[in-house]
């Protein structure tokens, strides 16, 4: 219920392809006085365990829950081209392919148990709140009770289709519904949104985001972009692995593109995001060059287009030479998704 709660301490986290950015917002500090960590992300760390099964020519046991793949699941692949094993639990199993036909197919073993000896167990998540209680104990510093928690997911897509085309049907959806900022924080997820809802379970009660939803909130947490915010602007974030720019008035966002970043160069991003600011982007295009898509609101045609372009996320470095405003809000660039983590779950349970 809005404004029925008072957010006092909260664990901000924004799990990324490379890296988990954390804020410990409490309420009675400057942001900028809030602990902040940049840690490897969870799928690398897994990644990284499983070369080393690799280099020692070791089977490895996959257990726990359904979490990123990206850096894991191609080190489950090399692991696997070598022609050792690769095993694990049914929901462990999901972080590889949703359809557990299709993770057999690819010649994971799918068990409830691991051989008795002589495999790597290696546990699968996205959120080790243990290892972060550990280290911040060296500190002093204790985990707040609320979190808030950003992850991409592509939804479950079982037995055919392109994950990406579920994934952009769900930002379609957001889009024609009226693209309210506020809808895109969840306390309740849909029950599609697997890689939420897996989060959820290690952290019952987190509030979720998608990771591109967290960084636009964020983007707003900049002086400059908000300055922007009721005349419209374009915000994009060029992630590790994804880049999505939306354009947003007011709290609307009146279209978005999204693209995988390895796809991206300098000149794509400025042709995608002037199209994007004159509504001749098209859905098809973007798709069939193995993006996700484009989705724009047929009545922002009776507006002016905006012109103001915020970029944030770790490439954003390939915007720099187009003129736009790189977005560092409270003076750091790496927070973004936390910091809109904030504010977005203060917004959704203090209608601040």
């Amino acid at each position: 219920m809005v404004g029925q709660e008072t957010v006092d301490r909260l664990l901000a986290m924004d799990v990324g392809a490379g890296t988990q950015d954390i804020l410990l917002y409490e309420s009675d500090k400057p942001l900028e006085n809030c602990v902040k960590l940049v840690l490897p992300s969870r799928t690398s760390i897994v990644a990284g365990r499983i070369q080393k099964a690799t280099r020692r020519g070791k089977d490895v046991f996959l257990t726990g829950n359904l979490m990123g793949g990206g850096p894991s699941v191609s080190a489950i692949k090399k692991h696997l081209k070598v022609g050792l094993r690769v095993l694990a639990t049914p929901r462990a199993a999901k972080t590889i392919r949703d359809d557990p036909v299709e993770v057999v197919e690819m010649g994971v073993e799918i068990v409830d148990q691991p051989p008795r000896s002589g495999v790597v167990i290696v546990e699968t998540c996205d959120v080790d709140l243990s290892a972060l209680r550990q280290a911040l104990a060296l500190f002093d510093v204790q985990l707040p009770a609320l979190y808030a928690i950003a992850v991409q997911d592509h939804g479950e897509v079982i037995g055919g289709g392109s994950n990406r085309e579920f994934r952009f049907r769900h930002w379609e959806r957001f889009v024609e519904a009226g693209g309210s900022i506020n809808a895109l924080a969840y306390q309740v997820v849909p029950d599609y949104m697997t890689r939420m809802k897996a989060v959820q379970r290690d952290v019952p009660g987190a509030v979720m985001m998608d990771t591109g939803s967290a960084a636009i909130w964020g983007a707003l947490c900049d002086r400059q972009a908000a300055a922007h915010q009721e005349q419209g602007l374009v915000v994009v974030n060029v992630g590790n692995q994804h880049v999505v720019g939306v354009l947003l008035q007011g709290e609307r966002i009146w279209g978005l593109f999204e693209h995988h970043t390895v796809l991206m160069d300098t000149a794509k991003l400025d042709d995608h995001v002037q199209r994007l600011k004159s509504g001749a982007l098209t859905n098809a295009e973007v798709f069939s060059d193995n993006g996700h898509g484009a989705a724009i609101h047929p009545d922002y045609s009776t507006l002016n287009p905006f012109g103001f372009v915020a970029v944030t996320g770790p490439n954003r470095g390939m915007a720099e030479p187009l003129g736009y405003h790189m977005a560092a809000p409270y003076g750091d660039m790496m927070l973004t998704g936390a910091f809109g983590l904030v504010a977005a779950t203060r917004r959704l349970l203090e209608g601040a």
